[in-house]
């Protein structure tokens, strides 16, 4: 679940967003020579998402294709049947595999005969998601569900409503291009470094323009809000806030303080590092509160949810989010030794602070 934490306090330099209003339906922005921002409606509460089309030669390399529904096809009729008519995609490259960036991948890559770039575990993950409905993958998340204090009447709204979202997705094209982390990747007049993390996703992709100092960085930094990171029942024991945190304390020392920040979802902006480090506080305080919470009794994640989502009055879309986040929580600081859990009799598992 997303949540805003621009409040949070910073030690670097200033946060700075050039451009505080975003395009229309109808619009593009040009944000650097070369570079167009386009920003899609989502059906949910985060109602957003970035686009950006970089000239690449006789052709426009686009960045993330939008989610698949009808909407988002007809939105980008208009943009191609106004301020893009003299676009043609000749490469797409692809963040990861969340239906708002991967979603329309297919049409984009139909309508424009171009090929689809994507690290290899994000596009198998795009497959999984495509063909994830089986009966035997919705009892292990049924399972996954109740085992962390879920009752059974949620646990079905959230195998749902709260999952229906995963399914909005395109038909993927059946061969694509590897990008790999390290990799050199030209477009137009610019070298891009690959650089991925995991957390959000399993092995997004960001790519990095030193001599322009340009920062694609998908959703691993946002502007305003922080990036799900959540477990969920196909790895119910991975650490994704551990990676997640790895892969920000990584982007710290690899990148300069002053790269101009093109996100997947907000406004681009100045003050990476700032930025970075009130993510990782603001995971820190919620590890702070679940720790308080578990002092005395030990709690489930469902018991748990409140406490760090006390702002939130959450449906089963958000709640499946905020469950997910809940256990990466629990997780990192199970590995951290900052907490330790217990299997009881009815079959759920509680957590206790160390």
């Amino acid at each position: 679940m997303d949540k805003k934490t621009d409040s949070l306090p910073s030690s670097a330099e200033a946060l700075r967003y050039p451009w505080e209003n975003h395009p229309g339906h109808d619009q593009v922005v040009e944000v650097a020579p070369g570079v167009l921002w386009a920003r899609l409606k989502l059906p949910f509460r985060l109602n957003h998402v970035n686009i950006y089309l970089l000239a690449d030669g006789d052709g426009w390399t686009m960045v993330d294709a939008g989610f698949g529904n009808e909407e988002s096809i007809a939105a980008w009729t208009t943009l191609f049947d106004g301020p893009l008519q003299h676009v043609k995609v000749t490469r797409l490259i692809v963040t990861h595999s969340h239906p708002d960036h991967v979603g329309l991948a297919g049409w984009i890559t139909e309508r424009f005969n171009c090929p689809l770039f994507m690290s290899q575990v994000e596009y198998l993950q795009s497959v999984y998601h495509q063909n994830r409905g089986t009966e035997e993958r919705r009892n292990a998340q049924r399972l996954f569900f109740r085992r962390h204090g879920m009752d059974e009447d949620l646990t079905e709204k959230l195998l749902g409503r709260g999952q229906d979202y995963l399914k909005r997705v395109s038909v993927l094209p059946p061969s694509y291009h590897r990008l790999t982390h390290g990799d050199e990747v030209v477009i137009g007049t610019r070298r891009f470094k690959v650089i991925t993390g995991g957390g959000h996703a399993l092995d997004q992709v960001m790519l990095y323009c030193a001599a322009d100092k340009l920062f694609l960085s998908a959703d691993q930094v946002l502007s305003k809000i922080s990036p799900n990171v959540s477990v969920w029942a196909v790895e119910p024991e991975q650490n994704s806030l551990g990676e997640y945190l790895a892969s920000l304390a990584s982007l710290t020392t690899t990148l300069p303080y002053d790269v101009m920040v093109l996100p997947g979802h907000g406004v681009p902006f100045y003050g990476l590092k700032t930025r970075i480090k009130q993510l990782a506080d603001h995971h820190e305080e919620r590890c702070r509160l679940i720790a308080e919470a578990c002092r005395q009794v030990p709690q489930t994640s469902k018991e748990l949810v409140p406490v760090v989502f006390h702002k939130h009055v959450l449906d089963e879309h958000q709640m499946g989010f905020a469950a997910g986040e809940l256990v990466a929580h629990v997780n990192y600081m199970l590995v951290e030794g900052r907490l330790t859990a217990q299997m009881h009799d009815d079959g759920m598992l509680r957590f206790k602070t160390t």
